[in-house]
C-alpha cells in the first residue's frame, strides 16, 4: 500500500518518464521503468481505441444514392457519317475522242468555300485540247480545199468526157449517112463505110459506158475526201467541246466539299497539280441547310428501330455540338458483312434538326436513339438493385442502419432502373459500398 502511494505521488508530481539519477537503488529504477512502460502502453491503447471507433466518413456520392423521380430514357448508341440531303457530285469529265489520258488540275476551289451558281469550281489543263483543236481545224480546212479542187477537176473531166461523147454521136450519125450512099458506091467503099459505122457505134457505146463509170469513180473519190473531212471536223468539234468541259462551273449555290480519293498510293483530297482519272467524283456542292446522318445498324439492333423515333446526334469532332433528329428511313434489305456471310447490316437514315456552320459532310457522328421514355419514374442506380432468388431488393436507410427493401423493376437501361415499392428520397446503398 505504501508502495502504491509512492507511485501515485510520483505520477502526480513527476513526469511520466523520469531521469534516473545516479545513486538510486536498482529496484526503484526498475519499478519506475515498468510504470513508465505501462503508462505508454495505456496511452497507445487509448489512441488505437479512438482510431478504431472513428470510421472514416464515407463518400455519399460513391457509396449511396437517393431514389429520385425523373424521366426515364432507354436508348441505343449508333455511329454514322454526316451527309448532305441536297448535293451534286462533281466528277472529272469524260472527254470525247481517242488518246485521252489523265487530267491535271490547274485551278481548284478551296474546300469549305461558298460558291454561287456559275462560279468556277475547277479547271483542268487545256493546252493539249487546244492544240488538238487547232491541228484538227487545219486538217479540216485542208480537206475542204481538196474537195473543192477535186470537184473542179471532176467538172472539167466530165466536160471533156461529154464533149468526146457528143463527138462520138456525131461520128455515128456521119457514118450512118455515108452508109446510105453504099448503093451508089463500089463494094470496097461500101464495106469501108460499114466498118466506119460499126466502129463509130462501138466508140459511142464505149464512151457512154466509161462515162458512167468515170462519174461513179469521181463520186467515190469525192465521198472519200468528204468522209475524211467530216472526221477532221468531228475531231475538231470534240477538241473544242473538251476544252469547254475542262472548266466546271457550280450548278447550284452551296459549299464546296472535296472527297477523299485514291491518289499516290493513299487516300486524300485533290490539290492543284494533281492528276485525276476521268469519271472519278472528287468534289461535292452541298446545301448546308439540310443535313442527314447515314449509319449501318447491325441486324441484332435494327429490330429495335422504327421510323419517327427521336434521336440525339453528337459530332465526334465537336463534342460541344449536339442536335436532335428522327429516324427517317430503314433499308428493307441488309448488306452482307465483309467478315462473315451470316452477319447483315442495314442502312438507316436520320434527319438532323437545326443548322450550324460546323455541320459538314463526312463528319463522324454518334446517335442515341430513344427506344423508351417513362416520364416521372422512380429511378435508382442499376448497380444498387440486388437479387435473391426471384426477389429484387435494395438496401435502404432505416434510421441509421440499412435493411432490405423489396422492389419491382419496371424498366432499366445501362445505368438506371425504374422501380416501384419504395419512396422517393430514400437513401440506398450502391454496389460500390459492398
Amino acid at each position: 500500500m505504501k508502495h502504491l502511494l509512492e507511485v501515485s505521488e510520483v505520477e502526480r508530481h513527476e513526469p511520466a518518464v523520469q531521469v534516473i539519477r545516479p545513486g538510486q537503488p536498482k529496484e526503484r529504477r526498475r519499478s519506475l521503468l515498468v510504470i513508465a512502460a505501462m503508462i505508454v502502453t495505456a496511452l497507445v491503447a487509448i489512441v488505437l481505441a479512438r482510431n478504431v471507433g472513428a470510421k472514416p466518413a464515407a463518400n455519399p456520392a460513391a457509396a449511396t444514392a437517393t431514389v429520385k423521380r425523373a424521366d426515364f430514357i432507354r436508348s441505343i448508341r449508333i455511329t454514322g457519317t454526316v451527309e448532305a440531303v441536297n448535293f451534286l457530285a462533281i466528277a472529272a469529265p469524260r472527254l470525247s475522242g481517242p488518246g485521252l489520258g489523265t487530267l491535271i488540275i490547274t485551278k481548284l476551289a478551296a474546300s469549305g468555300s461558298r460558291v454561287k451558281k456559275g462560279d468556277l469550281l475547277v479547271q483542268f489543263d487545256q493546252q493539249q485540247q487546244i492544240k488538238n483543236a487547232l491541228e484538227q481545224e487545219a486538217t479540216y480546212v485542208d480537206f475542204v480545199e481538196q474537195i473543192n479542187k477535186k470537184k473542179a477537176d471532176q467538172t472539167a473531166a466530165q466536160g471533156s468526157d461529154e464533149s468526146a461523147l457528143h463527138q462520138a454521136e456525131n461520128d455515128v450519125n456521119s457514118t450512118a449517112f455515108e452508109v446510105r450512099r453504099n448503093e451508089i458506091l463500089s463494094k470496097i467503099d461500101a464495106e469501108k463505110n460499114n466498118l466506119a459505122y460499126e466502129q463509130a457505134k462501138a466508140t459511142l457505146a464505149q464512151l457512154r459506158k466509161t462515162f458512167d463509170l468515170k462519174r461513179q469513180a469521181a463520186r467515190a473519190e469525192l465521198k472519200s475526201l468528204e468522209i475524211q473531212r467530216d472526221r477532221a471536223r468531228d475531231a475538231m468539234e470534240y477538241a473544242r467541246k473538251n476544252t469547254g468541259r475542262l472548266e466546271i462551273h457550280a450548278p447550284i449555290d452551296g459549299v464546296v466539299v472535296l472527297n477523299s480519293i485514291w491518289k499516290g498510293g493513299q487516300f486524300g483530297e485533290v490539290q492543284e497539280g494533281d492528276e485525276v482519272r476521268a469519271g472519278v467524283p472528287f468534289m461535292q456542292i452541298v446545301n448546308p441547310g439540310a443535313m442527314q446522318v447515314r449509319a449501318r445498324v447491325n441486324q441484332a439492333d435494327v429490330s429495335m428501330l422504327g421510323v419517327g423515333q427521336t434521336v440525339r446526334i453528337g459530332l465526334d469532332a465537336y463534342p460541344d455540338l449536339s442536335f436532335t433528329g428522327k429516324v427517317e428511313r430503314i433499308a428493307a434489305i441488309g448488306v452482307t458483312s465483309g467478315l462473315s456471310d451470316r452477319v447483315r447490316s442495314f442502312n438507316v437514315l436520320f434527319s438532323i434538326a437545326g443548322y450550324d456552320p460546323r455541320l459538314m459532310p463526312d463528319l463522324s457522328a454518334s446517335l442515341d436513339v430513344e427506344l423508351q421514355r417513362i416520364p416521372g419514374a422512380l429511378l435508382v442506380p442499376r448497380d444498387s438493385v440486388r437479387s435473391s432468388g426471384n426477389e429484387n431488393y435494395v438496401l435502404a436507410d432505416d434510421g441509421g442502419r440499412y435493411s432490405r427493401k423489396p422492389v419491382r423493376i419496371d424498366a432499366e437501361n445501362d445505368i438506371e432502373a425504374v422501380v416501384s415499392g419504395i419512396n422517393e428520397g430514400t437513401r440506398i446503398l450502391t454496389s460500390v459500398s459492398q
